[in-house]
């Protein structure tokens, strides 16, 4: 996705302070049955330039080849389009001596936030037919901070979306309706393998919901 100069100049402005390094730019198809939003590109997908190209990016094309669509078919993106990373003062065991390390971390809100002008103009032109939101940062920048994904993965909302309000300080919600299903971060496996059944379960449901779509539009 190309975005506009002056809009990518005003997020970063937005976010300026904040510890986020690079910009990964959303990819994928326009109009697309699938617009997949996850929290923030991590070191990999920051140097491979490719959103989700990491091991959480193996996840997510197993997961997805469920619906038998590819990462071709559909759009990749996420809320914040810069890596957050911490500063840590690790000892090197070897040498003793102090090193500074910059993992990956989730996004603040505030950061959230501050990218939200592109994520919204992002939206607008992918104008994708179902959203689906991988992890809580996603999910609640979406539909709202009331949202949890260990409670609310694998339901179907058709409703409005936070957007960037008028003041650009906080979110009012779309006048337009927009369907979302929400479904764990695929790196979720990682740390629980008991969730795997369950993402699974999740992209079936995407799947049935895609299918009901499709059926819909032969009809008429």
């Amino acid at each position: 996705m190309k975005y506009p100069e002056e809009l990518v100049a005003q997020v970063k402005q937005r976010a300026a302070g904040y510890r986020l390094e690079g910009f990964l730019s959303g990819q994928g198809k326009i109009n697309p049955p699938l617009m997949i939003v996850g929290e923030a590109p991590g070191r990999k997908e920051i140097t491979a330039h490719i959103p989700f190209s990491g091991q959480s990016g193996q996840e997510l094309m197993k997961s997805l080849a469920i619906t038998g669509l590819t990462r071709d078919d559909v759009y990749i993106t996420s809320v914040v389009r810069s890596r957050p990373y911490s500063v840590k003062k690790v000892k090197n065991k070897k040498t003793g001596e102090i090193e500074i390390k910059t993992p990956n971390r989730t996004p603040t809100k505030k950061e959230v936030l501050a990218y939200a002008p592109l994520f919204d103009w992002e939206l607008n032109q992918v104008d994708p037919q179902i959203i689906v939101t991988v992890g809580n940062t996603s999910l609640q920048r979406i539909l709202g901070p009331k949202f949890n994904v260990g409670t609310h993965h694998g339901q179907v909302f058709h409703q409005p979306i936070q957007q960037l309000n008028a003041t650009g300080d906080g979110y009012a919600l779309s006048k337009r309706k927009y369907t979302v299903i929400s479904t764990f971060h695929p790196a979720a496996v990682f740390y629980n393998r008991k969730l795997a059944p369950e993402i699974e379960k999740d992209w079936h449901l995407i799947d049935q919901v895609l299918k009901e779509r499709q059926s819909a539009a032969d009809q008429d």
